[in-house]
């Protein structure tokens, strides 16, 4: 009886077919707690237009977090990691926080 001994090529070639089959599963988001000692310190709001006008004067409603410089992702994600809240939680493209910057260009 004769063993059969994949070369590495044929191996590595069966797993790529392998990768490539399986579906795509987009990452779950793990959304900022709009309750959170952070959040509540930085006005974070996951809808901009929820934003107390007479606490954050300078918001505008034309921002939100997709067009902020600390926003991940690209800006046609509806979720992204912030440099003001860390990798692990989330923000929503159209919310807002206090730290918002216009992103550049």
């Amino acid at each position: 009886m004769q063993t059969l001994h994949p070369t590495r090529r044929v191996f590595m070639l069966q797993a790529t077919v392998a990768c490539l089959a399986c579906p795509a599963v987009p990452a779950q988001a793990n959304p900022v707690d709009e309750a959170s000692e952070t959040a509540v310190a930085l006005g974070y709001k996951h809808d901009t237009t929820k934003v107390d006008a007479a606490k954050f004067p300078k918001h505008q409603a034309s921002q939100h977090c997709a067009n902020c410089q600390f926003w991940q992702a690209k800006p046609t994600e509806a979720w992204s990691s912030c440099a003001m809240f860390g990798r692990k939680a989330q923000v929503a493209k159209n919310g807002w926080c206090n730290a918002w910057v216009k992103a550049p260009g």
